[in-house]
């Protein structure tokens, strides 16, 4: 099990910029795939980006391919994701998600952060 801990969420314009971290603690952090789901009000959560175990690989969904950046520092045991061009539609509670194998689904997901909210207003 892993322990996960996201920041870095606040209230923006759209077009603006957010980096997220998530620092995890417990067992080895290289040893699990990460990933950034996002749930809005009255809707379910849903996949937004993952990344392998040494970072060599990326996953977007599409609503966020070449706007948000998924990477790792697995010396600081932290997953990150850069949003730029933030969109009023991005509003949501983020979550950060660790699994076993690549966490592109919720089905894949061991383990949760509590999650940030991202607000952009319009």
């Amino acid at each position: 099990q892993v322990q996960l801990v996201e920041s870095g969420g606040g209230l923006v314009q759209a077009g603006a910029s957010l980096r997220l971290s998530c620092a995890a603690s417990g067992r080895t952090f290289s040893m699990y795939a990460m990933g950034w789901f996002r749930q809005a009000p009255g809707k379910e959560r849903e996949f937004v980006a993952a990344i392998s175990w040494r970072g060599s690989s990326t996953y977007y969904a599409d609503s966020v391919k070449g706007r948000f950046t998924i990477s790792r520092d697995n010396a600081k045991n932290t997953v990150y994701l850069q949003m730029n061009s933030l969109k009023p539609e991005d509003t949501a509670v983020y979550y950060c998600a660790a699994g076993s194998s690549i966490v592109t689904s919720i089905s894949r997901v061991n383990d949760w952060g509590q999650g940030t909210q991202v607000t952009v207003s319009s």
